[in-house]
């Protein structure tokens, strides 16, 4: 509890040093490139090596947020990009993108690795398969209780490090493509133009905030965060002035302090949060109201500004007060010298902070010929440290009579020893100096080599043109599944496989009618796994293994990294297959996931050029896409049912209306307790079935809100398009989502 972390955003310098003279123990920040909040001011590449050696300096740490997921092409770009900061000492990357986690593993030995919450780590399994693979903390999901907190972090043996202040998203971090698919801006490539903040009418009732978490103010809760034992308490905010990092840093070290005091005093009941502080919290950039998140609470009215959510006014007073006494007067490190001055010697000066000691030499000595030196006089130059991170205070000196150095050479010799010993606090040992493993260059995405200007290879055809695509169909409702399996029947539709949820399969006419279908058709089915799994996870996979057994699944799609791991962990012999938001932006993830299961699908983000790209370069057996079928843009925790009425406890839909009037519909999955947002139109690749270059081996067709005939005859409809035959849809409103635009 003695060692909890304080960790501190920074937007730009200001706020870093800010931060840390206001009691931050590390800060997180973003560079030019690969961070989850590309509209922050940011750091450039100097001040980012600059910042590592003043934190440094403090004996304080500096992570780098590299955590939006990387396309094929960018990988030469991540690694010119880490190499500098890597070699000035920086202490940890924090990562979403998986094949970029494993690319900076096996480039930038001993960097350690934090996994962000992008990655939407949600349990023990998923944690220990990311151990495995080289991390060495987890930021698991914001959504998760104190509880499962916990049991994460001793089951899985790793660091944790969890948010206790700063806005929250409504949905899961890592599974939204809300701002992605209405406006292009993927919060998975840091430009989330946040529309949930706006407003929505539910069901037809009047215009309100339903997705616009209220942030999150965790003071009151601090001992029970520490005593249960997390290692990092992370504040939100990059986005924010460097008067709100360090403001909230200050109260946060404050009552961490205080906590540890009553602590030792056996006095911990006295503990108690001053309302003056909560206050300055509520007039430093935060939103009406406030919350202290999901630690004790699964989701609730309460915890969303319903009203609006536009932030509470600041005090410009408290503003000036924060800036004149953290970000005007930085932190300094205290040391002290000690010098040795010999005539006809190499003047010796040793600096130190009673942990770490540097010896530096200097010019040699002279023997005054007039006036010698004095003791007062060395130890007044050796003490002006004027724009340096150190105050001196303390400095012996050891001295022949009669020496003599000119003032010059000895401000040298001060600055030369104080740079030795910034830089072994930086970088530690220089004869342990960190190199990056070497790296060899790659073709492009437009065929140029990387830093040649050259061009490479082109993509060639595709290695499916001559195929027929397979169709896949996946089904949430038992008319869909009854409305597939006649078609099947009657030949008006073919569907080598089913993806039938688990809740379906409750229901003895479902199995019965899902066993006539492979002897009838002789096609597959394969469970849906939820998006989320929690505690649930392990009667999840159980269910799983039981329909396995009974010879009627045959394998399963997975949706999220805990179900995979738990899949892994029990000896599951059957087939998997990875849903689209267990990102596979790049060969490198790509290759994980080929190890471990029979077919992937392609992220919905990438435009066609790129997949084209990934397909070939991950050599991927079987590209697999959604063709059809509406993109679910959120999974939450929230639930908009429980936000405006009574929880009933019954899965079922109900809808958002925007500004636009657009209608989204929403889905309560109650078996899971989670919320799906999907889009207000479906996605529909067919006017790509009929291209020969369409680089799918398997489309597949999800069904969500439609109706048993709609489902028929869509069914019907993409059978005829494999088929071969030329034909337009019947339906009029429809997205063919980024298959085209791509994202930034």
């Amino acid at each position: 509890m003695n060692h909890t972390e304080l960790l501190a955003p920074a937007g730009n310098y200001e706020a870093l040093t800010g931060a840390l003279s206001a009691g931050a123990d590390a800060i997180y920040l973003g560079g030019n490139a690969f961070g989850a909040r590309a509209y922050a001011d940011n750091f450039s590449c100097e001040e980012i090596c600059e910042g590592i050696r003043y934190a440094h300096t403090l004996q304080k740490k500096i992570y780098l947020t590299v955590n939006t997921l990387v396309k094929e092409w960018e990988f030469p770009a991540l690694y010119q990009f880490l190499i500098p900061f890597y070699e000035t000492g920086l202490d940890a990357v924090i990562v979403q993108d998986l094949g970029a986690f494993l690319f900076i593993r096996d480039h930038f030995p001993g960097l350690s690795l934090h996994v962000s919450t992008q990655m939407t780590i949600t349990g023990s399994y998923g944690a220990k398969l990311l151990k495995s693979l080289g991390a060495s903390r987890i930021v698991p999901a914001r959504e998760l209780s104190l509880e499962e907190i916990v049991a994460m972090r001793q089951d899985a043996d790793i660091e944790v490090e969890t948010f206790i202040h700063g806005a929250m998203c409504y949905c899961y971090s890592g599974q939204c493509l809300f701002s992605s698919i209405l406006g292009g801006r993927s919060g998975n490539r840091g430009r989330c133009a946040q529309p949930c903040r706006l407003p929505f009418q539910i069901s037809g009732g009047r215009e309100e905030y339903p997705l616009s978490m209220k942030d999150m103010c965790t003071i009151p809760l601090i001992p029970k965060l520490m005593d249960a034992g997390i290692d990092s308490f992370k504040i939100e905010g990059r986005m924010k002035k460097p008067e709100y990092a360090a403001g909230v840093t200050a109260i946060y070290r404050k009552y961490m302090d205080f906590y540890v005091s009553l602590k030792q005093e056996g006095k911990e009941a006295q503990y108690a949060v001053e309302a003056e502080d909560i206050q300055k919290l509520k007039e430093l950039y935060l939103r009406s109201g406030l919350s202290e998140g999901y630690y004790e609470k699964h989701n609730g009215r309460e915890m969303i500004t319903i009203a609006s959510p536009s932030y509470n006014g600041t005090d410009e007073m408290l503003l000036q007060e924060i800036r004149k006494q953290y970000i005007e007067n930085p932190a300094l490190k205290e040391v002290s010298l000690s010098a040795d001055f010999r005539v006809g010697q190499k003047a010796v000066l040793t600096v130190s902070d009673g942990i770490v000691t540097t010896v530096t030499e200097g010019d040699s000595v002279d023997k005054a010929k007039s006036r010698p030196l004095t003791g007062e006089q060395i130890a007044e130059q050796l003490r002006k440290c004027g724009g340096t991170s150190f105050k001196v205070t303390g400095a012996e000196i050891n001295m022949d009579p009669d020496v003599f150095m000119p003032i010059g050479r000895l401000n040298q010799l001060r600055r030369k020893s104080l740079q030795e010993f910034a830089g072994f606090l930086s970088k530690g040992d220089p004869a342990k100096a960190r190199h990056p493993l070497p790296y060899e260059e790659e073709i492009l995405l437009d065929g140029a080599v990387a830093g040649k200007g050259q061009r490479g290879r082109k993509i060639q055809g595709d290695a499916f043109s001559s195929k027929r695509t397979q169709l896949h169909v996946l089904v949430t409702q038992k008319e869909q599944l009854q409305a597939v399996c006649r078609s099947c029947h009657e030949k008006e539709g073919m569907a080598e496989r089913l993806y039938v949820k688990s809740a379906l399969m409750e229901d003895h006419s479902v199995t019965e009618q899902l066993f006539r279908y492979r002897r009838v058709s002789g096609g597959e089915v394969y469970l849906i796994l939820p998006y989320v799994s929690r505690r649930s996870c392990d009667s999840e996979c159980r269910q799983l293994l039981e329909l396995t057994a009974q010879g009627l699944v045959g394998g399963c799609l997975v949706r999220n990294l805990e179900s995979l791991s738990c899949l892994l962990d029990m000896g599951y012999a059957g087939r998997i297959v990875t849903d689209s938001g267990l990102y596979m932006w790049n060969s490198r993830s790509s290759a994980f996931f080929q190890e471990y299961a029979e077919e992937s699908y392609l992220p919905l983000e990438l435009n066609g050029r790129e997949l084209h790209t990934l397909i070939q370069k991950a050599d991927i057996r079987m590209p697999s896409l959604q063709i059809y079928g509406r993109f679910p843009m959120m999974i939450s925790a929230g639930c908009v049912q429980k936000t405006f009425g009574r929880c009933t406890h019954i899965s079922g839909y109900l809808t958002l209306t925007d500004r636009y009037r657009k209608i989204f519909p929403v889905y309560r999955e109650c078996s899971s307790c989670y919320n799906i947002l999907y889009n207000s139109v479906p996605l529909s690749l067919h006017s790509l079935l009929m291209n020969k270059a369409f680089p799918v081996a398997i489309g597949r067709l999800d069904f969500t809100t439609e109706t048993a005939e709609e489902t028929g005859k869509i069914f019907s409809y993409f059978t005829a398009l494999v088929r071969g035959e030329s034909r337009q849809p019947f339906y009029q409103d429809f997205t063919t989502g980024h298959y085209k635009r791509g994202v930034e």
